[in-house]
């Protein structure tokens, strides 16, 4: 079967959040089990663009309304992610430093006319095309309906939402940026009298998957508006929990580390990368570690983390260590600083984003903590797990799918109900507990270890959606 996964992100050539994860890894394992999946997607102009060579595939003119346009396709030579890698150059437009900008709808408009364009030209058709998130959301519906693609309406489309709250809106005044389209399919455009490229995706594309169980009927409940579009469309909508890619994400292996461990010797691993981390960042190793790691957003709770660190502290009079890798918002930037000057010696941060650390951390810490408010899927509690680090998180989405309290049978993490500070200080008091039961945290930190997230199986599920 051949799958073209279109994305605005794949690591490690340009990532912003999981969606670069994912897309980085599932094509891989399907050419692992005899699969030809394919990645296209900007050509963004990042450290991997630079270091890596290429070969012009294609290139051609579009247009973008009034605007002729010119793109490359280029290849990436070697194979060397697993898949074959094409990036759409369009010179000005694509080739940006940051993977995000103001002008974000004519930036991935072209990129998703030129695709098409291109694959328009191939002498054989793909099986699927794999569409991720807003930025390629428009794909199923011009594959349907606009005149200049008609050779790609056999082929079957899937649509695949990392993240329901960003949909891509945009004005009625910017549709003449599309190619012509059949009479009448307008409304498979609009929503609230605006351009929703998400719920385009949604009606035009022939499956649907959420990144979750879960979160698959919380769209049903909140989605921006889109609820009762998602309940209509409940028949072709999946949810595939996401999986990690075991080969990068591995303790025994780990390129990032300088200590590799297993659960052999998980105990004495981690206390070597504890002791180096605390060094490193002035904390004390004798406590338990606590660390977040990610984008400092409401959307992730960070907006919660310095007052409920600071209360958390006072509280447990200092018998844990917290440590913060993360950027984003201003203001919790600013807060998260300014902390470290009242909790010396138990709390500190790393404002910025930093891939070799982040791996590091995982390795370090006993906890992780994840309070988020909206999380997909979320991958850095499968991370942590893998790493034998036990997640305390916020019941929603993919966290409540993929973490089971160790006060019930069988548990493992710590859940808590609310993003609140209090829910954040009482789930710290609970990591206390289990950090002082020794023989419990022990036993419960090496079997996490053998926890199987790997993407075998969720790359086995796609499979099911795309023959369905």
């Amino acid at each position: 079967m051949e799958i073209i996964h279109l994305s605005a992100e794949c690591y490690p050539v340009a990532k912003v959040g999981g969606l670069g994860d994912v897309v980085g890894a599932l094509p891989k394992y399907q050419c692992q089990a005899g699969h030809y999946a394919k990645v296209v997607m900007p050509a963004h102009n990042t450290k991997f663009m630079h270091q890596n060579e290429w070969v012009n595939d294609y290139e051609g003119d579009i247009w973008l309304g009034s605007y002729k346009l010119h793109y490359v396709i280029l290849k990436e030579k070697t194979h060397k992610l697993g898949f074959d890698l094409y990036c759409v150059l369009i010179d000005g437009l694509t080739n940006r430093e940051k993977v995000y900008d103001t002008d974000d709808t004519e930036r991935f408009l072209a990129y998703q006319i030129a695709t098409l364009d291109w694959l328009c030209q191939w002498q054989h058709l793909p099986d699927v095309v794999h569409c991720h998130d807003h930025h390629t959301a428009l794909v199923p519906f011009m594959m349907q309906y606009a005149h200049a693609y008609r050779r790609l309406r056999r082929v079957k489309t899937v649509f695949t939402i990392h993240n329901g709250l960003y949909q891509g809106w945009m004005g009625w005044d910017k549709a003449h940026y599309l190619p012509a389209i059949a009479r009448g399919s307008e409304g498979l455009l609009d929503w609230g009298g605006m351009i929703n490229p998400m719920s385009s995706a949604v009606r035009c594309a022939d499956a649907v998957t959420t990144v979750s169980w879960s979160y698959m009927h919380e769209l049903m409940e909140k989605a921006v508006g889109l609820e009762g579009l998602f309940r209509q469309e409940a028949r072709k909508c999946h949810g595939v929990l996401n999986g990690i890619d075991t080969q990068i994400w591995d303790p025994a292996v780990d390129t990032y580390l300088p200590h590799h461990y297993s659960t052999e010797d998980v105990q004495a691993g981690k206390e070597k990368h504890k002791k180096e981390i605390c060094e490193m960042f002035d904390l004390n190793p004798k406590n338990p570690l606590i660390v977040f790691i990610g984008r400092l957003v409401a959307e992730k709770g960070a907006d919660l983390l310095a007052h409920a660190i600071g209360r958390a502290l006072h509280e447990t009079q200092g018998r844990v260590n917290f440590l913060v890798l993360g950027s984003g918002a201003d203001f919790i930037e600013n807060e998260l600083s300014a902390l470290k000057m009242f909790a010396k010696g138990v709390y500190n941060c790393f404002i910025g984003y930093n891939e070799a650390l982040s791996h590091r951390l995982y390795a370090a810490a006993d906890f992780i903590l994840m309070p988020s408010r909206v999380e997909p899927c979320g991958l850095n509690q499968m991370y942590a797990l893998r790493y034998g680090t036990i997640p305390m998180v916020r019941s929603t989405g993919g966290l409540q799918d993929t973490v089971k309290d160790f006060g019930e049978q069988g548990g493992f993490g710590i859940r808590f109900n609310q993003a609140t500070e209090d829910d954040i200080v009482i789930s710290t008091h609970r990591a206390l507990q289990l950090y002082y039961s020794q023989d419990l945290f022990q036993a419960i930190r090496a079997r996490i270890m053998t926890f199987d997230h790997s993407w075998e199986t969720s790359q086995e599920n796609y499979r099911r959606i795309y023959e369905g």
